[in-house]
């Protein structure tokens, strides 16, 4: 009987979701466009919950244990998303927009990169795991929204810390006196350094008149596919080369024999090299998705639908909000935080991250918002499935390693202008080279997460070794 339960709850979700769906559609056909997002997050939790695909996981077994199976799940969802996103973008449907290229990509790796491993999950993972069950990744949800909210809202004591170049340059810029651009650190820093800078993906540099030809060449090939290639052969190198020869009982390896191990490592886990297929399918299906939509209702942005429908409070003062069209998370938990902070009467869209650009609407609303939601849905619909769902209740440590771990997430998250998904994953398979930037600033942050925790663990055993004598 208990067994049932989980798969009949799982029915249960699933339905409901369905129910609303079709509710939404007999009153405005004009929602499919939030119910793009939110179908796509339930496909992206249903994939991630199977591969059990995180980040943080993927840089902790490379560092801690040398086990390079999830980094390269990472890896194959990479190379084929590459591929979708030039499906989409010779094809006029592409939402992705490029990233400045500065020393905040890589500072806020570093800063996400290390704040990852004591949360155990990734922004992606939070929200899969917050599907099993696990209250700690919930906690981590909330540090993630609450720090965003609060770091892009920082007060006047913060605007020593802005250079005079870049206080110079925003004051430049004739922003309206409503959003008090002079007046705290981020957006000085907004519309003082990221403003200045430039940024494009490899298929616009090299603009040779083939669209096909440079996007396929360009982002694909020179920026996601060889990239990729390379850092799987050094995964093989480094971690799995020796024990897969030793296993084997191979002597002499040859090529062949390299070839062979290669593609072992590839397939040691059956689920996560599926996770990242279709990981990398469906996002290059929802730009398609999105894009399409876009040009049929002749928006560029939901805000606009939003307005047509008479939904008007919660947006930006251009009349938008926060719509990538694309696979994100960190931005739309900013604006859960901020719709909270605001109905506490808090003015928090006194700022160009909220006032300007992205929004706080109704997270009723909030299709990208919602998308995170729908990625819940859809990890908690295969962990009741497969009976892997379970509430899981922190310890007071792990609790607060949550939302330390989770504060300096969202800090690196607004710094490198997105996460593992938004400003890595997303980046890289556009010809966008600040994500690899961003991966190598995880990379380290990861890196040093990873010492740092040890040491803690070593510490607190000695300790407790200390007072049992």
């Amino acid at each position: 009987m208990l067994a049932h339960q989980g798969s009949y709850k799982a029915m249960a979700i699933a339905a409901a979701v369905s129910v609303l769906s079709i509710v939404l559609l007999m009153m405005d056909m004009r929602w499919v466009y939030l119910l793009v997002y939110v179908w796509f997050g339930v496909i992206y939790g249903l994939l991630l919950q199977y591969g059990r695909f995180c980040m943080a996981s993927a840089i902790r077994d490379l560092f801690a244990i040398k086990v390079p199976r999830m980094a390269v799940g990472v890896m194959i969802a990479t190379a084929l998303f590459s591929l979708t996103a030039g499906l989409v973008t010779v094809s006029g449907y592409s939402t992705f927009h490029p990233h400045p290229l500065g020393w905040h990509i890589i500072a806020g790796g570093l800063i996400f990169g290390f704040g990852m491993i004591f949360t155990g999950g990734c922004a992606s993972g939070s929200l899969y795991k917050s599907g099993e069950g696990n209250v700690a990744s919930m906690l981590v949800l909330l540090s993630i929204s609450f720090s965003q909210a609060l770091f892009v809202d920082l007060g006047s004591w913060s605007n020593s810390l802005a250079p005079s170049s870049w206080v110079a340059s925003a004051a430049e810029k004739g922003m309206p006196e409503s959003l008090s651009v002079n007046d705290g650190w981020f957006d000085t820093f907004t519309a003082g350094y990221i403003w200045d800078l430039s940024g494009g993906t490899i298929a616009q540099s090299l603009d040779s008149g083939n669209s096909w030809l440079d996007v396929f060449v360009g982002n694909a090939l020179l920026g996601a596919i060889l990239p990729t290639v390379v850092l799987l052969i050094l995964l093989y190198i480094t971690t799995y080369r020796k024990g897969y020869i030793r296993r084997n009982k191979i002597e002499s390896p040859t090529f062949n024999d390299h070839m062979h191990g290669c593609w072992a490592m590839m397939t040691t886990s059956k689920n996560t090299a599926l996770a990242g297929l279709g990981l990398g399918v469906f996002a290059g299906l929802q730009m398609w998705a999105t894009g399409a939509l876009r040009e049929h209702y002749n928006i560029f942005n939901f805000g606009e639908l939003l307005q047509k429908m008479g939904y008007t409070q919660g947006l930006s003062i251009q009349e938008t909000v926060f719509d990538p069209g694309y696979w994100y998370i960190t931005t739309q938990e900013a604006q859960l935080g901020g719709w909270v902070l605001d109905k506490a009467g808090i003015d928090v869209m006194d700022n160009i991250f909220f006032g300007l650009m992205n929004g706080i609407p109704n997270p009723l609303i909030n299709a990208p918002l919602l998308m995170s939601v729908g990625i819940i849905a859809g990890a908690a619909i295969l962990a009741l499935t497969r009976h892997e769902f379970k509430w899981k209740v922190p310890n007071m440590e792990t609790a607060i390693f949550a939302l330390v771990g989770g504060a300096l997430m969202g800090i690196g998250a607004r710094l490198g202008m997105g996460c593992n998904v938004g400003a890595f994953f997303a980046a890289v398979t556009n010809g966008d080279m600040t994500g690899w930037i961003f991966l190598a600033g995880m990379l380290g942050g990861g890196l040093l997460g990873v010492k740092v925790f040890t040491m803690w663990i070593d510490w607190r055993t000695s300790a407790d070794d200390d007072f049992d004598i």
